[in-house]
């Protein structure tokens, strides 16, 4: 890959990976629950899972979902459902009494499967692949998936900062608890999109 087109790949990397999405709604909530060390593997999780995705994604499971349509559409259901439950979690993140925070922050593995039913990542990888490595040699996804290592770690990182930033601000339980069922509407409503299309 030229250094050109790798620079092209960077830039492409780092706009889709800082821009609200699923991962990033829950990067600002985790930062506002549980702070930014906690939140440390979550963060690792999309980094290195999603390069793994769009590596997998590249060397040819998106045949899968041309060859058999089905899968497709299975892969929708599941990603609503699961999204729709992490909702539910971070909705109930808040304290029930004014007390400390319930609940914990997403592990690594969490976060790293959640990039399979996140239809952001799928977007980001399906585009990546195309733009980026079209004869999906391995080689070259294998600079495309580097690439996204390179700058997700630090994109999504901005979230983390932002919510821990808020986290003073929103000492107040009532608050928190306004703020984790606006963070909870705004992860279901980034499913919209993907529902309207598919």
């Amino acid at each position: 890959m030229s250094a050109d087109l790798f620079m092209a790949l960077v830039a492409y990397a780092f706009v889709t990976s800082v821009t609200p999405g699923p991962n990033n709604i829950m990067l600002l909530a985790s930062g506002v629950n549980f702070g930014f060390r906690r939140t440390l593997p979550h963060m690792f999780g999309i980094a290195l899972g999603h390069a793994f995705m769009v590596f997998v994604v590249g060397i040819g499971l998106v045949g899968m979902f041309i060859s058999y349509p089905p899968a497709r559409s299975a892969l929708l259901v599941v990603s609503v459902v699961y999204m729709l439950w992490l909702a539910w979690k971070i909705a109930n993140a808040a304290p029930p009494e004014g007390s400390t925070v319930e609940g914990t922050p997403l592990t690594f593995l969490q976060a790293a499967a959640f990039q399979w039913v996140n239809p952001k990542a799928w977007i980001m990888a399906l585009g990546a692949v195309t733009l980026y490595a079209p004869g999906q040699e391995w080689l070259a996804v294998a600079w495309v998936a580097g690439g996204f290592v390179l700058v997700n770690f630090p994109s999504v990182a901005i979230w983390a900062l932002a919510g821990t930033g808020l986290r003073r601000l929103l000492s107040d339980p009532r608050w928190l608890r306004r703020f984790n069922f606006t963070m909870a509407a705004l992860l279901v409503a980034s499913l919209w999109p993907v529902l309207a299309s598919g």
